[in-house]
């Protein structure tokens, strides 16, 4: 069932969840948080799919905030609240209400919001894009107990963990993260079959993927190893590389679905990492709303403390510079040509990689 109020309060809103209700059947409320999406009008049919799957495993209240921008400066001061209201099979388990927001009421989106959200209920707050510097200090982030974001969104996903490092408080988390879980439990999972000493780690991905920086970083900063950051053609993450006084162990993902791990005087095995939607992202965040200590950990670690290979761009400028270019390695400024060879592949060993009494050693990141 869907109610369309066009210049309306959000008392007439509440008016007609309601009505939506009694329409169909499920007077009482039985959901179990409010879930804020902040999205723009192109991204808003994905952000509402998402969060519509998602509601199967956390029935909520879905508040969709849009903000238009009006063309005109006369539009720009008259202010208009637009709302379409959902709820049944509209709605998937639980109630949406898509609010546009005209003119200054824009600027002010708190106070539409704020009368809308369930009592006694946790609030989460989802920016699917253009998410603010500091979530915990925006005004709609104030109102959540929990604050997501999506780094792989922005336009320069290294800036924005950098940002989010910056200003990160207790329940913020990012769905970057969250598409690393499974890594990160296949991983945890090899390396208690191993007892050998771990020496140094190279993680491949794609250049401008968020995820692949972190699961670089919570590696680093968990085994307080140096770990090389190397750019492959993807997708996503392709390859995690730890070197051990045992051998190799290996996971490689090439196609996004199925990957293989490779330990030492072990026989190679098939398992499945798939790539996941956005849904499921999001249905993981739901599950917990107290504060991910690892996630901080990790997010302060520091992306500049890795070690890398140069982007293709980089290369192409220090080509222009120079005939027979240095390979530096991010975040060592003393790295030489000798410690690492512009012939290195981020997807391969061998000779050209450093060995690791060459590697500057890497100290765990003071807590804050």
């Amino acid at each position: 069932m869907k109610i369309d109020l066009t210049d309306t309060t959000a008392s007439k809103i509440n008016k007609a969840l309601v009505k939506g209700r009694r329409a169909i059947g499920t007077p009482a409320v039985g959901m179990v948080l409010t879930l804020v999406v902040v999205t723009d009008e192109e991204n808003a049919y994905d952000a509402l799919k998402a969060a519509g799957d998602a509601s199967h495993e956390h029935p909520s209240r879905t508040l969709v905030v849009i903000k238009r921008v009006s063309r005109s400066p006369r539009g720009r001061t008259q202010s208009r609240l637009d709302a379409e209201v959902r709820v049944g099979a509209d709605a998937g388990t639980g109630e949406t209400v898509v609010l546009r927001l005209y003119g200054e009421v824009s600027d002010h989106a708190q106070s539409v919001v704020l009368p809308l959200l369930l009592p006694d209920a946790p609030v989460v707050v989802w920016w699917s894009v253009d998410a603010p510097r500091d979530p915990a200090n925006d005004p709609l982030g104030a109102l959540s107990q929990r604050r997501v974001t999506d780094s792989y969104a922005a336009e320069k996903p290294v800036e924005e963990l950098r940002s989010r490092a910056e200003s990160y408080e207790p329940g913020d988390t990012d769905l970057a993260w969250a598409r690393i879980t499974p890594w990160r439990s296949m991983l945890a999972a090899a390396l208690d079959q191993v007892s050998s000493e771990i020496v140094s780690v190279e993680v491949a991905g794609e250049e401008s993927n968020p995820s692949v920086e972190l699961l670089a970083m919570w590696l680093a900063d968990r085994l307080h190893v140096h770990v090389r950051r190397a750019i492959s053609a993807g997708p996503g993450l392709t390859q995690v590389r730890l070197e051990t006084t045992g051998g190799p162990i290996t996971l490689h993902r090439s196609d996004g679905a199925m990957a293989t791990l490779a330990l030492p005087g072990q026989p190679d095995r098939a398992v499945a990492l798939k790539r996941r939607e956005t849904s499921e992202l999001l249905a993981e965040e739901l599950r917990r709303l107290d504060p991910d200590d690892t996630y901080a950990a990790t997010l302060r670690f520091g992306v500049d403390r890795l070690g890398g290979i140069q982007s293709a761009a980089e290369r192409a400028e220090a080509a222009a510079d120079q005939p027979v270019p240095a390979l530096p390695v991010r975040g060592v400024p003393d790295a030489t040509p000798a410690s690492v060879s512009a012939s290195a592949s981020p997807d391969q060993g061998g000779a050209d990689r450093p060995t690791p009494a060459k590697m500057p050693p890497v100290k765990k990141a003071d807590p804050q």
